[in-house]
C-alpha cells in the first residue's frame, strides 16, 4: 500500500505540474469561483480564509463551502470543492488515497509542518501530580478517579473530538490497552467543546484527558501528549488490526494539500501559488490562537494574519503573477 500510494502521489503531483506548464503561468485564471472547504476546527477555517485572501489578491473569485471532513474527499474528487488545505496523515490518509485512486483528486504538495493527533493533558495536570507517571500511558492504570466527571459513570473520562473525526479509534484503544474497566470515552460536539473543557477543568482543579493536535494554539500554552505504544501500519482495527493490536498510539505525519484535477487548468496561477504554499507549525498555531485564545472571528483572524505576515504569503502570489503585480 505504501509503495502504491507513493507512486500515486508522485504521479498526481506531476500531472498537476504538467497541466500548469501546458497552460503557462501567464494564462489568466477563470472567473469561476475557487471553492474552499470550511470544516470544524479553527486552524482549518482561518487557513481557508487566509488562502482565499491570497487568491483574491491575485484577482480570483472565492467561495467558501461548509463540508463534513470525511465527505470533503469525495467532494473535491467530483469538483464540488476545489482544494483541500489541511489533510492530516494520521486520520485522513485513507480517505485521501482512496479519492486519488478513484480519480479526480490530485496531490498539491505538503506543508512544512509535521503533525500529531493524540490524547493528552494540559501541563498543569502533570505539574499538580494528578496522575504520577505521565506522560507514559501506563500511569493511567492507577489514576482514573482524578479524571471522573458527572457523565462518566465513576470512570475516568477521555474527551475525544467529534465521533465523525476518528470513529471508534479511541474506544478501541482503551479496550486494547485493558483500560476499559476504569476509563471511558466521550465524544465532544466540536473543537470548541475541547477548549471549553480545558478551561473548566483548570477552574475546577480536576484532571482532564482530551483529544488535541499539533500544530495548534496549545503548542504555546502548554500541553503534553500521552505516550502510547508505537503506531505501525495495520495496528488499528479499521486498517486490519485486532483488539490485541489496537492499543497503538497515533503516528506523527505529514500535512498535505489536495486539489480537484481541473484546478491547474482552470486557474493556473492560483494553483501554482497553492502548490508552492507551505505553512510551518508556528504559523498554523498562530492562526488558531487568534480565534481560540484572542477570541476573534475566523474571518477577522485571517485578515489580521494576512496583514501581519505579508512576507510569508505574498511571494507565493507574486512569483506566479510577476513582481510588478
Amino acid at each position: 500500500m505504501k509503495r502504491l500510494t507513493k507512486k500515486l502521489m508522485a504521479g498526481t503531483f506531476a500531472i498537476g505540474l504538467a497541466l500548469v506548464s501546458a497552460t503557462g503561468a501567464a494564462s489568466a485564471d477563470s472567473s469561476e469561483p475557487i471553492k474552499i472547504p470550511i470544516k470544524n476546527w479553527s486552524s482549518q477555517i482561518v487557513m481557508a480564509h487566509v488562502i482565499g485572501g491570497m487568491f483574491e489578491s491575485m484577482g480570483n473569485n472565492v467561495e467558501y463551502v461548509p463540508v463534513d471532513n470525511q465527505a470533503s474527499f469525495e467532494a473535491v474528487r467530483v469538483g464540488d470543492i476545489t482544494i483541500l488545505q489541511e489533510v492530516w496523515q494520521s486520520t485522513m490518509q485513507n480517505a485521501y488515497y482512496n479519492a486519488m485512486e478513484k480519480g479526480g483528486l490530485i496531490d498539491a504538495g505538503t506543508h512544512a509542518a509535521e503533525t500529531l493527533e493524540e490524547m493528552g493533558v494540559p501541563n498543569w495536570v502533570i505539574e499538580q501530580g494528578l496522575c504520577p507517571g505521565l506522560p507514559s500511558w501506563e500511569a493511567l492504570k492507577d489514576c482514573s478517579a482524578a479524571f471522573a466527571t458527572p457523565d462518566s459513570g465513576g470512570k475516568g473520562r477521555w474527551l475525544e473530538g467529534p465521533q465523525s473525526w476518528h470513529g471508534e479509534v479511541m474506544p478501541n484503544r482503551i479496550k486494547g490497552l485493558g483500560l476499559d474497566d476504569t476509563w471511558t470515552v466521550k465524544f465532544a460536539g466540536g473543537a470548541d467543546a475541547l477548549w471549553t473543557e480545558l478551561e473548566a477543568a483548570k477552574k475546577e482543579g480536576r484532571g482532564t484527558v482530551i483529544f488535541n493536535w499539533t500544530p495548534n494554539f496549545t503548542d504555546a500554552s502548554g500541553f503534553t501528549f500521552i505516550e502510547f505504544p508505537e503506531y505501525y501500519d495495520g495496528c488499528r482495527i479499521a486498517d486490519g488490526g485486532t483488539m490485541d493490536t489496537t492499543g497503538c498510539g497515533s503516528p506523527k505525519g505529514w500535512l498535505k494539500k489536495g486539489a480537484f484535477w481541473k484546478f491547474p487548468k482552470t486557474h493556473p496561477n492560483a494553483y501554482r501559488a497553492f502548490s508552492q504554499l507551505s505553512f510551518t507549525t508556528p504559523q498554523i498555531g498562530s492562526m488558531a490562537a487568534l480565534v481560540d485564545v484572542d477570541k476573534m472571528t475566523h474571518e477577522d483572524a485571517a485578515k489580521k494574519w494576512l496583514a501581519d505576515n505579508e512576507d510569508v504569503w505574498k511571494p507565493w502570489a507574486t512569483s506566479v503573477l510577476g513582481e510588478g503585480n
